[in-house]
């Protein structure tokens, strides 16, 4: 096949998902039952006990998205107004939005050039009297130091949360799963991340205080238990039934698509290893490969060549760091210098999926090649 005709599998058509009769069964389980509101059913809560089992956690709280399970996760932390909390730039907005909601200042670190997570001495050059949590972005699927941000956390007695969102089941350098060592983590389910139920996010915790004030927040400050008494504020980020359904057959799946991107990752290492000029960012093992990060000279020259042949290439993964939008004015340019030069000049992404075949792999390598020697 011509490298013109490539057409690989993305998240945006069935050969991308896993979606199989189990889903479509769960679907009309629930509609069957004719009780969709999680509040009433029992899916939602079956899920956050598969999820706290998949991470040997003691407690799974699930909301309506990713970006709601951080918020569980900062209003959790007592966040407030005046507070601040310390994260990266090179992230999708639903890392701070949450923080804004509470009306909370977001601090912006450096990240490390060859990974673009945060590094962790940045971090703590962020920190003042009013920091009160850290989110730490695990991007790419690749592990944020954790060990570090951790320490840096514990000594300064500040709240850890990990954004898991593009990271399920990845796994740090000792091999330990993230996601299991800040104080709460939050996952994704949205259409693009490894499983999906089209929206959707979970919030784990080991603190039964933690995880309480998340399920008080995700349903309007509200202990159903005990009748109609809003303990404090909180919002309606509660689960639908259907997709607590589908999400549940979908976590049995998430290990064999990580084993799979897992599986054609190496294989793309392998193939580019003699390559002038481009070289796979923060491969280490244990990486869940929600995206195949790569480091080259010319990131827009790159992404160029390969979009040509039908090579789906992000140059920076953003357009402009996360304090660049208008949405958060106030920040001045080269705040962080690193994560903007990965952005501008030197990061690129490539969708990755655990469809694509070895042929698509071994074309994908082609392709950077013709793209390394133009």
């Amino acid at each position: 096949m011509p490298e013109r005709e490539m057409h690989l599998p993305t998240v945006l058509d069935p050969r991308g998902r896993t979606f199989g009769e189990e889903e479509r069964a769960a679907v009309l389980r629930v509609l069957d039952s004719a009780v969709l509101c999680s509040a009433f059913g029992s899916e939602a809560r079956s899920l956050e006990a598969e999820m706290a089992q998949l991470y040997s956690r003691a407690d799974a709280v699930a909301s309506s998205s990713g970006t709601a399970a951080l918020h569980l996760a900062v209003a959790a932390a007592g966040v407030g107004p005046g507070d601040e909390v310390i994260t990266t730039p090179l992230s999708d907005f639903g890392t701070v939005a949450p923080v804004m909601a509470q009306q909370a200042g977001v601090v912006f670190a450096d990240v490390r050039p060859e990974d673009g997570n945060l590094d962790p001495e940045a971090v703590e050059a962020a920190i003042t009297p009013r920091t009160k949590a850290v989110i730490a972005v695990h991007l790419f699927g690749g592990a944020a130091d954790i060990d570090a941000l951790r320490a840096i956390c514990d000594r300064h007695r500040l709240v850890l949360i990990e954004d898991c969102a593009q990271a399920w089941l990845g796994e740090d350098s000792a091999g330990r799963l993230l996601g299991t060592r800040g104080d709460i983590a939050c996952f994704s389910l949205q259409q693009y991340k490894h499983i999906t139920a089209g929206d959707g996010g979970l919030s784990v915790t080991d603190d039964p205080a933690l995880a309480r004030r998340m399920r008080l927040f995700m349903d309007k400050g509200w202990d159903r238990t005990e009748g109609r008494i809003h303990r404090e504020a909180g919002l309606n980020y509660r689960m639908t039934e259907l997709t607590a359904a589908v999400a549940r057959v979908q976590l049995t799946r998430v290990a064999e698509v990580v084993r799979l991107r897992r599986e054609r990752a190496e294989r793309l290492a392998a193939a580019i290893a003699g390559l002038e000029g481009v070289r796979m960012a923060g491969r280490r093992a244990g990486h869940a490969w929600w995206v195949v990060p790569l480091l080259v000279d010319d990131n827009s020259r790159w992404a160029k060549s390969l979009q040509a042949v039908g090579v789906p290439a992000l140059p920076g993964y953003l357009e402009r760091p996360l304090y660049a939008n208008p949405a958060l004015p106030g920040y001045p340019p080269g705040l962080c210098p690193r994560a903007e030069r990965l952005i501008d000049r030197t990061l690129l992404v490539l969708q990755w999926n655990e469809a694509y075949t070895e042929g698509d792999v071994d074309r994908i390598a082609r392709a950077l090649g013709e793209a390394g020697s133009r």
